[in-house]
């Protein structure tokens, strides 16, 4: 049995998820009574890991949107896992959006986040690989403690627990 216990904290997406989603959503937006005769589009760049939505004005963009976040969640996406870019012009009189999926920590984040835990005054350290913090300590039950702590706190991003030994 080892001395040290430990954990990673992530915070990653499943681009199959978004993918489904963007799906169901361009489904949606296809069927809806108020989007008939609207050339509202979704389009999902899985290497640039952006969302694009075009659409003929706000009205629309902003139910866009919520269809889109509704899709992401009942599927198991963050929200937080979302930044939005702003509202621009397009060609003619439609509107467009950015919306970029993040995954993995920045390297911000991770200083953060380490600097949380290390205001924690446990004995536990934590370590920034590349983009995932492994947590160690001798006890689990400080661990435990940190992890709560870190649940409780809002960083901006999802954060998820993985390799706990």
């Amino acid at each position: 049995m080892s001395k040290e216990h430990s954990f990673d904290i992530v915070s990653t997406v499943d681009f199959q998820e978004v993918t489904n989603a963007v799906d169901q959503a361009k489904k949606e937006v296809s069927q809806r009574y108020d989007f008939r005769g609207s050339s509202t589009e979704l389009t999902w760049n899985v290497q640039e890991q952006k969302i694009v939505i075009s659409t003929e004005n706000d009205v629309r963009l902003r139910a866009t949107v919520d269809i889109l976040e509704t899709k992401l969640s009942k599927r198991g996406v963050s929200l937080k896992s979302l930044t939005y870019g702003k509202v621009e012009k397009a060609s003619g009189n439609s509107l467009r959006q950015h919306v970029e999926v993040i995954n993995g920590l920045s390297s911000e984040k991770s200083k953060e986040i380490v600097k949380f835990i290390k205001q924690l005054k446990s004995k536990v350290q934590a370590q920034i690989q590349k983009e995932q913090i492994r947590v160690t300590s001798a006890k689990i039950d400080s661990l435990q403690e940190a992890i709560s702590a870190l649940k409780n706190q809002d960083f901006g991003v999802d954060l998820k627990f993985e390799n706990y030994r």
